[in-house]
Protein backbone atom coordinates (compact mmCIF):
# COMPACT_ATOMS: atom_id res chain seq x y z
CA UNK A 1 0.00 0.00 0.00
CA UNK A 2 1.46 3.18 -0.86
CA UNK A 3 2.49 5.52 1.74
CA UNK A 4 -0.28 8.25 1.01
CA UNK A 5 -3.13 5.37 1.06
CA UNK A 6 -2.11 4.85 4.78
CA UNK A 7 -1.09 8.48 6.23
CA UNK A 8 -1.11 8.59 10.08
CA UNK A 9 -3.68 10.90 12.25
CA UNK A 10 -1.06 11.82 14.59
CA UNK A 11 -0.23 15.83 14.54
CA UNK A 12 2.68 17.39 16.10
CA UNK A 13 2.05 20.08 18.91
CA UNK A 14 1.35 23.31 18.44
CA UNK A 15 4.33 24.70 19.95
CA UNK A 16 6.71 22.99 17.29
CA UNK A 17 7.20 25.30 14.57
CA UNK A 18 5.71 24.11 11.26
CA UNK A 19 7.36 24.82 7.97
CA UNK A 20 5.76 28.03 5.97
CA UNK A 21 3.90 25.70 3.71
CA UNK A 22 1.69 23.46 6.69
CA UNK A 23 1.54 26.47 8.60
CA UNK A 24 -1.84 28.23 9.55
CA UNK A 25 -1.12 31.70 7.36
CA UNK A 26 -3.75 32.99 4.78
CA UNK A 27 -1.94 31.60 1.59
CA UNK A 28 -1.11 28.22 2.69
CA UNK A 29 -4.31 27.96 4.51
CA UNK A 30 -6.07 28.94 1.26
CA UNK A 31 -4.09 27.90 -1.47
CA UNK A 32 -1.49 25.41 -1.03
CA UNK A 33 -3.35 22.89 0.86
CA UNK A 34 -6.32 23.09 -0.96
CA UNK A 35 -4.22 22.45 -4.75
CA UNK A 36 -2.44 19.67 -2.53
CA UNK A 37 -5.50 17.81 -1.51
CA UNK A 38 -6.76 18.12 -5.24
CA UNK A 39 -3.47 17.06 -6.85
CA UNK A 40 -3.68 13.70 -4.59
CA UNK A 41 -6.97 12.48 -6.70
CA UNK A 42 -6.78 11.08 -9.61
CA UNK A 43 -8.56 13.89 -11.33
CA UNK A 44 -5.79 16.39 -10.42
CA UNK A 45 -3.70 14.35 -12.21
CA UNK A 46 -5.70 13.10 -15.46
CA UNK A 47 -6.52 17.65 -15.34
CA UNK A 48 -2.83 18.20 -15.19
CA UNK A 49 -2.17 15.79 -18.06
CA UNK A 50 -4.82 16.96 -20.09
CA UNK A 51 -3.84 20.79 -20.10
CA UNK A 52 -0.14 19.80 -20.70
CA UNK A 53 -1.85 18.40 -23.92
CA UNK A 54 -3.97 21.21 -25.13
CA UNK A 55 -0.78 23.60 -24.60
CA UNK A 56 1.03 21.42 -26.81
CA UNK A 57 -1.68 21.38 -29.35
CA UNK A 58 -2.17 25.33 -29.24
CA UNK A 59 1.73 25.57 -29.26
CA UNK A 60 1.72 23.67 -32.17
CA UNK A 61 -0.39 25.46 -34.04
CA UNK A 62 -0.19 28.78 -33.11
CA UNK A 63 4.15 28.87 -32.95
CA UNK A 64 4.36 25.67 -35.20
CA UNK A 65 8.60 26.82 -35.59
CA UNK A 66 8.97 27.97 -32.06
CA UNK A 67 7.59 24.33 -30.86
CA UNK A 68 9.66 22.04 -33.36
CA UNK A 69 12.53 24.51 -32.59
CA UNK A 70 12.56 24.07 -28.77
CA UNK A 71 12.07 20.38 -28.59
CA UNK A 72 14.64 19.65 -31.57
CA UNK A 73 17.38 21.77 -28.83
CA UNK A 74 20.17 19.34 -29.04
CA UNK A 75 21.87 18.47 -25.67
CA UNK A 76 25.23 16.87 -25.56
CA UNK A 77 27.05 15.73 -23.12
CA UNK A 78 30.41 13.33 -23.66
CA UNK A 79 32.26 11.54 -20.59
CA UNK A 80 35.54 10.24 -22.24
CA UNK A 81 34.44 7.32 -24.51
CA UNK A 82 30.73 7.66 -24.12
CA UNK A 83 28.63 10.54 -25.96
CA UNK A 84 25.13 10.92 -25.28
CA UNK A 85 23.78 13.84 -28.01
CA UNK A 86 20.23 13.97 -28.20
CA UNK A 87 17.31 16.49 -28.84
CA UNK A 88 15.08 17.40 -25.69
CA UNK A 89 12.33 15.76 -26.83
CA UNK A 90 14.16 12.31 -26.89
CA UNK A 91 15.86 13.51 -23.66
CA UNK A 92 12.09 13.48 -22.16
CA UNK A 93 11.11 10.06 -24.18
CA UNK A 94 14.53 8.57 -23.18
CA UNK A 95 15.83 9.36 -19.51
CA UNK A 96 12.55 11.17 -18.10
CA UNK A 97 9.96 8.10 -19.00
CA UNK A 98 12.90 5.63 -17.90
CA UNK A 99 11.78 7.65 -14.60
CA UNK A 100 8.22 7.15 -15.10
CA UNK A 101 8.35 3.44 -15.93
CA UNK A 102 10.50 2.69 -13.02
CA UNK A 103 7.38 3.85 -10.96
CA UNK A 104 5.60 1.71 -13.08
CA UNK A 105 7.63 -1.44 -11.91
CA UNK A 106 7.78 -0.28 -8.31
CA UNK A 107 3.45 -0.46 -8.58
CA UNK A 108 3.45 -3.68 -10.47
CA UNK A 109 5.71 -5.21 -7.82
CA UNK A 110 3.53 -3.77 -5.15
CA UNK A 111 0.41 -5.69 -6.58
CA UNK A 112 2.51 -8.77 -6.79
CA UNK A 113 3.55 -9.07 -3.78
CA UNK A 114 1.01 -7.57 -1.86
CA UNK A 115 -1.81 -6.66 -3.70
CA UNK A 116 -4.60 -7.43 -5.65
CA UNK A 117 -2.28 -9.46 -7.91
CA UNK A 118 -1.27 -11.53 -4.69
CA UNK A 119 -4.59 -14.45 -5.00
CA UNK A 120 -5.18 -15.68 -8.13
CA UNK A 121 -8.76 -16.19 -7.09
CA UNK A 122 -9.20 -12.67 -6.86
CA UNK A 123 -7.15 -11.44 -9.65
CA UNK A 124 -8.35 -13.85 -12.72
CA UNK A 125 -11.36 -11.65 -14.31
CA UNK A 126 -9.11 -8.35 -14.24
CA UNK A 127 -6.10 -9.89 -15.75
CA UNK A 128 -7.82 -11.93 -18.12
CA UNK A 129 -9.74 -8.52 -18.61
CA UNK A 130 -6.68 -6.68 -19.08
CA UNK A 131 -5.40 -9.49 -21.64
CA UNK A 132 -8.46 -9.00 -23.57
CA UNK A 133 -8.17 -5.38 -24.02
CA UNK A 134 -4.68 -5.46 -25.09
CA UNK A 135 -5.44 -8.68 -28.03
CA UNK A 136 -9.10 -6.77 -29.03
CA UNK A 137 -7.09 -3.45 -29.81
CA UNK A 138 -4.04 -5.19 -31.54
CA UNK A 139 -6.10 -7.44 -33.63
CA UNK A 140 -8.39 -4.72 -34.98
CA UNK A 141 -5.82 -2.70 -35.52
CA UNK A 142 -4.37 -5.43 -38.25
CA UNK A 143 -7.84 -6.23 -39.15
CA UNK A 144 -7.87 -2.74 -40.62
CA UNK A 145 -4.42 -2.60 -41.90
CA UNK A 146 -3.82 -6.20 -43.22
CA UNK A 147 -4.34 -4.46 -46.85
CA UNK A 148 -1.32 -2.76 -47.50
CA UNK A 149 -1.04 -0.90 -44.15
CA UNK A 150 1.65 -0.35 -41.55
CA UNK A 151 1.52 -3.42 -39.27
CA UNK A 152 4.40 -2.26 -36.92
CA UNK A 153 1.62 0.20 -35.20
CA UNK A 154 -0.19 -2.71 -33.95
CA UNK A 155 1.09 -2.35 -30.31
CA UNK A 156 -0.34 1.51 -30.28
CA UNK A 157 -4.09 0.34 -29.19
CA UNK A 158 -2.88 -2.01 -26.52
CA UNK A 159 -2.08 0.33 -24.12
CA UNK A 160 -3.92 2.66 -20.94
CA UNK A 161 -3.33 5.82 -19.91
CA UNK A 162 -3.94 4.90 -16.02
CA UNK A 163 -4.16 8.79 -15.01
CA UNK A 164 -6.46 9.83 -17.54
CA UNK A 165 -8.99 6.49 -16.75
CA UNK A 166 -8.98 6.82 -13.35
CA UNK A 167 -10.04 10.55 -13.60
CA UNK A 168 -12.79 9.67 -15.96
CA UNK A 169 -13.84 6.77 -13.10
CA UNK A 170 -13.53 9.83 -10.37
CA UNK A 171 -15.40 11.99 -12.42
CA UNK A 172 -18.22 9.58 -12.62
CA UNK A 173 -18.21 9.62 -8.70
CA UNK A 174 -20.96 7.71 -7.01
CA UNK A 175 -22.13 6.39 -9.86
CA UNK A 176 -19.25 3.95 -10.15
CA UNK A 177 -19.42 1.43 -7.50
CA UNK A 178 -15.95 2.03 -5.32
CA UNK A 179 -15.10 -2.08 -6.50
CA UNK A 180 -14.69 -0.45 -9.78
CA UNK A 181 -11.66 1.21 -8.86
CA UNK A 182 -9.82 -1.83 -7.87
CA UNK A 183 -10.51 -3.51 -10.57
CA UNK A 184 -9.44 -0.36 -13.18
CA UNK A 185 -5.93 -0.37 -11.17
CA UNK A 186 -5.62 -4.46 -11.38
CA UNK A 187 -5.88 -3.90 -14.85
CA UNK A 188 -3.58 -1.01 -15.69
CA UNK A 189 -1.23 -2.93 -13.44
CA UNK A 190 -1.60 -6.14 -15.56
CA UNK A 191 -1.74 -3.83 -19.19
CA UNK A 192 1.43 -2.20 -17.86
CA UNK A 193 3.16 -5.51 -17.55
CA UNK A 194 1.94 -6.33 -20.94
CA UNK A 195 3.14 -3.10 -22.19
CA UNK A 196 6.68 -3.00 -20.85
CA UNK A 197 7.48 -6.59 -22.12
CA UNK A 198 5.36 -5.41 -25.60
CA UNK A 199 8.54 -2.60 -25.87
CA UNK A 200 11.64 -4.55 -24.32
CA UNK A 201 10.76 -7.31 -27.01
CA UNK A 202 9.27 -5.52 -30.57
CA UNK A 203 10.90 -1.99 -30.27
CA UNK A 204 14.49 -3.20 -29.58
CA UNK A 205 17.08 -2.84 -32.70
CA UNK A 206 20.77 -3.29 -33.01
CA UNK A 207 21.13 -5.19 -30.09
CA UNK A 208 24.70 -5.23 -28.78
CA UNK A 209 25.34 -8.02 -26.60
CA UNK A 210 28.57 -6.43 -25.32
CA UNK A 211 26.28 -3.50 -23.94
CA UNK A 212 23.43 -5.86 -22.83
CA UNK A 213 26.38 -7.80 -20.70
CA UNK A 214 27.42 -4.91 -18.92
CA UNK A 215 23.73 -4.21 -18.28
CA UNK A 216 23.52 -7.10 -16.63
CA UNK A 217 26.55 -6.78 -14.73
CA UNK A 218 25.07 -3.83 -12.95
CA UNK A 219 21.70 -5.51 -12.65
CA UNK A 220 23.96 -7.97 -10.71
CA UNK A 221 25.97 -5.63 -8.81
CA UNK A 222 22.57 -3.90 -7.61
CA UNK A 223 21.86 -7.92 -6.21
CA UNK A 224 25.41 -7.82 -4.41
CA UNK A 225 25.10 -3.96 -3.03
CA UNK A 226 21.41 -5.08 -1.52
CA UNK A 227 22.94 -8.80 -0.01
CA UNK A 228 25.90 -6.59 1.64
CA UNK A 229 23.10 -4.65 3.38
CA UNK A 230 24.18 -1.19 1.60
CA UNK A 231 21.46 1.58 2.71
CA UNK A 232 23.31 4.48 0.76
CA UNK A 233 21.02 5.99 -2.36
CA UNK A 234 24.48 7.35 -3.57
CA UNK A 235 25.54 3.91 -4.76
CA UNK A 236 21.86 2.70 -6.40
CA UNK A 237 21.76 5.93 -8.14
CA UNK A 238 25.47 5.44 -9.67
CA UNK A 239 24.35 1.89 -10.37
CA UNK A 240 20.99 3.23 -11.83
CA UNK A 241 23.09 5.31 -14.07
CA UNK A 242 25.39 3.08 -15.27
CA UNK A 243 22.41 0.87 -16.41
CA UNK A 244 20.96 3.15 -17.79
CA UNK A 245 23.57 4.08 -20.26
CA UNK A 246 23.96 0.11 -20.91
CA UNK A 247 20.45 -0.44 -22.07
CA UNK A 248 20.76 2.47 -23.92
CA UNK A 249 23.80 1.88 -25.59
CA UNK A 250 22.84 -2.13 -26.19
CA UNK A 251 19.50 -0.99 -28.67
CA UNK A 252 17.15 -1.89 -26.13
CA UNK A 253 14.85 0.96 -25.12
CA UNK A 254 16.53 3.18 -22.51
CA UNK A 255 13.17 2.93 -20.66
CA UNK A 256 13.54 -0.86 -20.03
CA UNK A 257 16.44 0.25 -17.16
CA UNK A 258 13.74 1.68 -15.25
CA UNK A 259 11.76 -1.47 -15.68
CA UNK A 260 14.76 -3.21 -14.37
CA UNK A 261 15.45 -1.17 -11.80
CA UNK A 262 11.99 -1.18 -10.22
CA UNK A 263 11.53 -4.95 -9.84
CA UNK A 264 15.00 -4.95 -8.27
CA UNK A 265 13.95 -2.81 -5.73
CA UNK A 266 13.09 -4.70 -2.13
CA UNK A 267 9.69 -4.76 -1.34
CA UNK A 268 10.64 -5.91 2.29
CA UNK A 269 11.68 -3.37 5.04
CA UNK A 270 15.15 -3.69 6.41
CA UNK A 271 13.75 -4.23 9.91
CA UNK A 272 10.05 -5.59 10.76
CA UNK A 273 8.05 -2.13 11.40
CA UNK A 274 6.54 -3.98 15.17
CA UNK A 275 10.20 -4.41 16.22
CA UNK A 276 11.48 -0.76 15.21
CA UNK A 277 8.72 0.65 17.32
CA UNK A 278 9.29 -1.64 20.45
CA UNK A 279 12.97 -0.35 20.18
CA UNK A 280 12.23 3.16 19.33
CA UNK A 281 9.75 3.10 22.10
CA UNK A 282 12.24 2.07 24.81
CA UNK A 283 14.35 4.31 23.99
CA UNK A 284 11.89 6.84 24.15
CA UNK A 285 10.27 6.18 26.90
CA UNK A 286 13.83 5.66 28.74
CA UNK A 287 14.92 9.00 28.13
CA UNK A 288 11.28 11.04 29.29
CA UNK A 289 11.76 9.14 32.69
CA UNK A 290 15.07 10.67 33.23
CA UNK A 291 14.77 14.51 34.16
CA UNK A 292 18.15 15.23 33.53
CA UNK A 293 18.00 13.54 30.24
CA UNK A 294 19.48 14.97 27.66
CA UNK A 295 17.97 13.86 23.48
CA UNK A 296 21.67 13.98 21.44
CA UNK A 297 21.54 14.90 18.15
CA UNK A 298 22.81 11.20 17.82
CA UNK A 299 19.91 9.72 19.00
CA UNK A 300 17.40 11.64 16.94
CA UNK A 301 19.35 10.55 14.34
CA UNK A 302 18.97 6.63 15.39
CA UNK A 303 15.15 6.92 15.54
CA UNK A 304 14.61 8.32 12.15
CA UNK A 305 17.11 5.62 10.64
CA UNK A 306 14.59 2.67 12.45
CA UNK A 307 11.76 4.60 11.47
CA UNK A 308 12.63 4.79 7.88
CA UNK A 309 14.65 1.78 7.42
CA UNK A 310 11.22 -0.02 8.50
CA UNK A 311 9.40 0.94 5.55
CA UNK A 312 10.43 -1.37 2.42
CA UNK A 313 12.59 0.67 -0.53
CA UNK A 314 9.91 0.22 -2.65
CA UNK A 315 7.25 1.96 -0.75
CA UNK A 316 9.66 4.43 -0.42
CA UNK A 317 10.94 5.12 -3.50
CA UNK A 318 7.21 5.02 -5.02
CA UNK A 319 5.99 7.66 -2.06
CA UNK A 320 8.89 9.40 -3.37
CA UNK A 321 8.76 9.08 -7.04
CA UNK A 322 5.54 9.01 -7.86
CA UNK A 323 4.65 12.67 -7.38
CA UNK A 324 7.23 13.69 -9.93
CA UNK A 325 6.12 11.41 -12.03
CA UNK A 326 2.49 12.13 -12.59
CA UNK A 327 3.03 15.83 -12.10
CA UNK A 328 6.69 16.61 -13.84
CA UNK A 329 7.36 13.78 -16.29
CA UNK A 330 3.91 12.76 -17.39
CA UNK A 331 3.04 16.27 -18.17
CA UNK A 332 6.43 16.96 -20.34
CA UNK A 333 5.99 14.29 -22.09
CA UNK A 334 2.56 15.30 -22.98
CA UNK A 335 3.86 18.67 -23.77
CA UNK A 336 6.76 17.59 -25.98
CA UNK A 337 5.01 14.84 -27.84
CA UNK A 338 1.14 16.03 -28.26
CA UNK A 339 1.69 18.81 -30.31
CA UNK A 340 0.73 17.93 -34.05
CA UNK A 341 -0.98 20.21 -36.12
CA UNK A 342 -5.15 20.24 -35.88
CA UNK A 343 -7.22 20.91 -38.89
CA UNK A 344 -10.28 19.37 -40.38
CA UNK A 345 -8.03 18.25 -43.59
CA UNK A 346 -5.51 16.89 -41.39
CA UNK A 347 -7.96 14.96 -38.92
CA UNK A 348 -9.86 13.74 -41.94
CA UNK A 349 -6.46 12.49 -43.40
CA UNK A 350 -5.90 10.72 -40.38
CA UNK A 351 -9.38 9.35 -39.76
CA UNK A 352 -9.33 7.86 -43.00
CA UNK A 353 -6.31 6.36 -43.25
CA UNK A 354 -5.27 2.97 -42.16
CA UNK A 355 -3.07 3.84 -39.43
CA UNK A 356 -5.58 6.39 -38.11
CA UNK A 357 -8.44 3.88 -38.37
CA UNK A 358 -6.84 1.24 -36.96
CA UNK A 359 -6.05 3.00 -33.90
CA UNK A 360 -9.18 4.59 -33.59
CA UNK A 361 -11.39 1.73 -33.95
CA UNK A 362 -8.89 0.08 -31.74
CA UNK A 363 -9.00 1.32 -28.76
CA UNK A 364 -12.45 2.25 -28.75
CA UNK A 365 -14.17 -0.94 -29.92
CA UNK A 366 -11.57 -3.71 -29.84
CA UNK A 367 -9.69 -3.07 -26.51
CA UNK A 368 -13.21 -2.71 -24.67
CA UNK A 369 -14.95 -5.83 -26.52
CA UNK A 370 -11.98 -8.02 -26.19
CA UNK A 371 -11.58 -7.41 -22.77
CA UNK A 372 -15.48 -8.07 -21.51
CA UNK A 373 -15.33 -10.98 -23.99
CA UNK A 374 -12.06 -13.01 -22.74
CA UNK A 375 -12.99 -12.17 -19.45
CA UNK A 376 -16.61 -13.42 -19.61
CA UNK A 377 -15.37 -16.44 -20.94
CA UNK A 378 -13.32 -17.24 -18.10
CA UNK A 379 -15.74 -17.55 -15.89
CA UNK A 380 -18.06 -19.26 -18.05
CA UNK A 381 -14.94 -21.95 -18.56
CA UNK A 382 -13.27 -22.14 -15.55
CA UNK A 383 -14.54 -21.56 -11.57
CA UNK A 384 -13.47 -17.77 -11.75
CA UNK A 385 -15.79 -15.51 -11.00
CA UNK A 386 -16.56 -11.75 -11.07
CA UNK A 387 -14.89 -9.60 -7.98
CA UNK A 388 -17.40 -9.09 -5.09
CA UNK A 389 -19.22 -5.83 -5.72
CA UNK A 390 -18.81 -6.00 -9.16
CA UNK A 391 -21.27 -7.34 -11.44
CA UNK A 392 -21.61 -7.57 -15.74
CA UNK A 393 -23.27 -4.65 -16.52
CA UNK A 394 -20.00 -2.55 -14.08
CA UNK A 395 -17.69 -4.36 -15.79
CA UNK A 396 -19.29 -3.25 -19.76
CA UNK A 397 -19.65 0.49 -18.50
CA UNK A 398 -15.73 0.41 -17.12
CA UNK A 399 -14.83 -1.23 -20.25
CA UNK A 400 -14.62 1.57 -22.29
CA UNK A 401 -11.87 3.56 -20.44
CA UNK A 402 -9.50 0.89 -21.29
CA UNK A 403 -9.32 2.52 -24.76
CA UNK A 404 -8.24 5.90 -22.97
CA UNK A 405 -3.91 5.44 -24.60
CA UNK A 406 -3.14 8.85 -25.02
CA UNK A 407 0.68 9.29 -23.37
CA UNK A 408 1.62 5.20 -23.46
CA UNK A 409 -0.11 5.13 -26.90
CA UNK A 410 1.58 8.20 -28.18
CA UNK A 411 5.15 6.67 -26.34
CA UNK A 412 4.80 3.65 -28.74
CA UNK A 413 4.01 5.32 -31.87
CA UNK A 414 6.99 7.22 -31.40
CA UNK A 415 8.79 3.99 -31.06
CA UNK A 416 6.71 2.18 -33.77
CA UNK A 417 6.60 4.09 -36.61
CA UNK A 418 9.69 6.15 -38.88
CA UNK A 419 7.67 8.00 -40.82
CA UNK A 420 7.01 11.42 -39.41
CA UNK A 421 3.45 12.22 -41.37
CA UNK A 422 2.19 8.30 -39.70
CA UNK A 423 3.33 9.12 -36.37
CA UNK A 424 0.99 12.78 -36.43
CA UNK A 425 -1.46 10.71 -38.09
CA UNK A 426 -1.35 7.90 -35.07
CA UNK A 427 -1.30 10.50 -32.61
CA UNK A 428 -4.35 12.86 -33.93
CA UNK A 429 -6.44 9.28 -34.03
CA UNK A 430 -4.87 8.66 -30.21
CA UNK A 431 -6.09 11.71 -29.34
CA UNK A 432 -9.36 11.08 -30.77
CA UNK A 433 -10.12 7.42 -29.74
CA UNK A 434 -8.92 8.32 -26.08
CA UNK A 435 -11.65 11.14 -25.91
CA UNK A 436 -13.94 9.36 -27.27
CA UNK A 437 -13.41 6.07 -25.07
CA UNK A 438 -13.37 8.50 -22.16
CA UNK A 439 -17.04 10.63 -23.42
CA UNK A 440 -18.28 6.52 -24.05
CA UNK A 441 -17.15 5.65 -20.31
CA UNK A 442 -18.09 8.62 -18.88
CA UNK A 443 -22.12 8.01 -20.27
CA UNK A 444 -21.96 4.29 -19.78
CA UNK A 445 -21.15 4.50 -15.88
CA UNK A 446 -23.77 7.62 -15.52
CA UNK A 447 -26.60 5.45 -17.07
CA UNK A 448 -25.77 2.42 -14.67
CA UNK A 449 -25.46 4.68 -11.75
CA UNK A 450 -29.17 6.20 -12.65
CA UNK A 451 -30.73 2.68 -13.35
CA UNK A 452 -29.01 1.67 -10.14
CA UNK A 453 -30.42 4.48 -8.54
CA UNK A 454 -34.00 3.99 -9.83
CA UNK A 455 -33.48 0.30 -8.75
CA UNK A 456 -32.86 1.06 -5.21
CA UNK A 457 -35.96 3.47 -5.36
Amino acid sequence: MPLSEGRSSFRAPRRFQRPWLRSDRPVPRAVVRPLERFLREEVGSGSLLLAAALIALIWSNVATDAYDRFWSTRLSIELGPLSFDEDLRHVVNDLLMAVFFYVVALEVKREVVFGSLRDPATAAVPVAAAAGTMVGGAVVYVAVNIDGGALQGWAVPIATDIAFALSVLGIAGRRAPPELRAFLLTLAVVDDLGTITVIALFFSDDLSLAWLGGAAVVAVGVVVLQRLGVRHMTAYVIAAGLLWVAVFESGIHATIAGVALGFLTPAVAFHRREDAAEVIGTQLNELSRREDAEVSEATIWETSRLARESVSPLARMEEQLHPWSAYVILPLFALANAGVPVSLAELGDALSSQVGLGIVLGLVIGAPLGGIALAWALTRLTPSRVPDGLDWPAIAAVAPLKGIGFTVAIFISVLAFDSESQIEQAKLAILVGSAASAAIGLAALSVRGRRMGQGRR
